[in-house]
Parts: structure tokens; C-alpha cells; sequence
């Protein structure tokens, strides 16, 4: 496995690098711990200036990615690191496919993010843009992590069991737990049950039986999802019926998951941009969210 560690050098980027204790890594394992130094629009006039800032953002460089590698050294894999320039997104994106990378890791958010869990910008077009999985991380990791809990949300689609399939070849613990979910938009989701009571035997029926349908299909993509992740012992599976988002955020809290693991374009996602369930459960999960395959692949 390869791992693109994108670092800025703030709490969330090493809260980012201190999640890959959670993996499993080995010596045949490799992490390329990146810097992108940003470019600063300049007058002729400062060209000066902007130069001397420049050297300085070179000279701290160097810094960020020494105190990145330090919490890394423990891991018994390949270390590596590199300074790209540019736009930090691209640049991101870049080194993680020049590199071969597998994955790419960052922190929910860079040096000037506001709020405890809303995105940098760079964070978000990585997330929006990348071909490669991006895994990105909330909240602070502890030096000692407890039995990993992914809940995986699944609708069927490729992008939902490409997700799958990651998680199958992720160096993860032997006994992390998984829970698979599913969330179907019922027919009559927005009609109160309050309501459904009243209507006539012959309606309630109908609607019965559309639920009845609409769990056995909820069912089958379950399985389809767990048949992929054969290796995990502790798999659960549950089906929900409401607006999808709000449904695998309320699952994410109740299950008490550590990463939320996705395809990236939901059920109605546009090639080249994030859905809006993902972006949703990106912008809103208190845990950390793992994109499987990118909207531009």
C-alpha cells in the first residue's frame, strides 16, 4: 500500500498522520510525506518580497516534514518525503499520481479553516477532484488507538463497491468492526406515519408492501457490499429509510464510528464533482470520512 500524507503542519495534518497507526502497516508498505508550498500573486514592485518569503516558506518546509516524519517513526514502513509547488490541491494531486499512491491521507482542514469540523478549501477540491481515494481525518488521535469501527455506506453503485474493495485491501486490523448501511428514500418517506395510519386497509396494504420491497432490494445490496469484505469477521449490516445524508450521519453517531467510508458521487452524483450525499457527509461527519473511487476516474 502506498500512502500520500499530504502535511501543512497544522494539528489537523498530524492528527492525519497519527490515523495511520490505526492501519497495519509493514515494511512492504510505503509513505511519502508531502509539503506543497502555495504560490503568492505579487506586483513588480514587492517582486522582492515576495522572494524573501518565498526562501522562508522553502526553510519552514523542511520543518512541517520533519515533525510529521517524527510521529510517523514507529511504523515499520517505507518513509519518504517531498516538497511540491503550486497550487496545493494540484499539487496534491499531482505527487499522488506521480507517486503511485493508493491513498491519499490529509486533515479535515488546513491552516485557515474555521470551525471544528469544516474543510479547508484545499481539502475540499482534493476531495472533489482527486481520481485516487482521499482519506480525511477528524477530530485528534490518540496515541493509543482502540478496535477500529468503520461504518460503510452502500447504495449499490460502483463507486459504493469500488469503496468496498478498498477497505478489503486496506492494511487494517484483523478485528476491525464493520457496519454496512443502506438507506432507501421510501415512496412515502415524507408522509408522517401519523397520516399513513388513517388512510383506508387497501392504501396501508400498498404502502406495506412497497416497504416490504424496498427492504428485500436494501437486503440484496448488503450483501453484495459484505460479499467483498469476506476477511472481516465483526460485519453487521442495517437499513435505513429517510434522507441519506442525515441517515448515515445519525448511523455514523449511533454506531460510534471512527471512519465513515463512501463512494464519492451518491446516488446522483455529476462526473467530476462530489455528489451532494457525500459532500454532505463529508462536510458534516464528526468523525473522519474515507472517498473511495473520485468522481474523475
Amino acid at each position: 500500500m502506498k500512502i500520500l500524507l499530504a502535511t501543512d503542519g497544522s494539528e489537523h495534518s498530524e492528527n492525519a498522520a497519527r490515523f495511520l497507526f490505526r492501519f497495519k502497516l509493514t515494511m512492504d508498505d510505503e509513505i511519502t510525506v508531502l509539503h506543497a508550498i502555495g504560490w503568492i500573486p505579487f506586483q513588480e514592485d514587492i517582486e522582492s518580497l515576495y522572494r524573501n518569503i518565498a526562501f522562508l516558506r522553502k526553510e519552514v518546509a523542511g520543518k512541517i516534514l520533519d515533525s510529521a516524519v517524527d510521529i510517523l517513526k514507529p511504523l515499520p514502513a517505507r518513509m519518504s518525503t517531498a516538497i511540491g509547488e503550486g497550487f496545493a490541491d494540484k499539487a496534491i494531486m499531482d505527487a499522488a499520481a506521480a507517486s503511485g499512491a493508493d491513498l491519499i491521507a490529509m486533515g479535515a482542514r488546513g491552516l485557515k479553516g474555521f470551525g471544528a469540523f469544516l474543510l479547508g478549501s484545499v481539502t475540499r477540491a482534493v476531495a472533489s477532484r482527486s481520481t485516487k481515494p482521499v482519506l480525511v481525518v477528524k477530530g485528534a488521535q490518540g496515541a493509543a488507538p482502540e478496535k477500529l469501527k468503520i461504518l460503510l455506506a452502500t447504495d449499490g453503485s460502483d463507486s459504493a463497491l469500488a469503496t468496498a474493495d478498498l477497505l478489503a485491501v486496506l492494511p487494517l486490523p484483523p478485528d476491525t468492526t464493520i457496519k454496512l448501511v443502506n438507506v432507501t428514500w421510501s415512496a412515502v418517506s415524507d408522509v408522517p406515519e401519523r397520516y399513513i395510519i388513517e388512510v383506508d386497509e387497501l392504501v396501508r396494504e400498498e404502502i406495506a408492501r412497497a416497504r416490504e420491497k424496498e427492504y428485500i432490494a436494501s437486503g440484496k445490496l448488503l450483501e453484495a457490499a459484505r460479499a467483498r469484505l469476506a476477511k472481516f469477521k465483526d460485519i453487521s449490516g442495517e437499513t435505513r429509510i429517510g434522507d441519506p445524508a442525515a441517515e448515515i450521519l445519525a448511523e455514523a453517531d449511533q454506531f460510534g464510528a471512527d471512519l465513515i467510508a463512501m463512494g464519492c458521487r451518491g446516488l446522483r452524483g455529476i462526473r467530476g464533482m462530489m455528489g451532494s450525499v457525500s459532500r454532505r457527509v463529508l462536510d458534516h461527519a464528526k468523525c473522519s470520512v474515507l472517498l473511495g473511487r473520485m468522481c474523475g476516474e
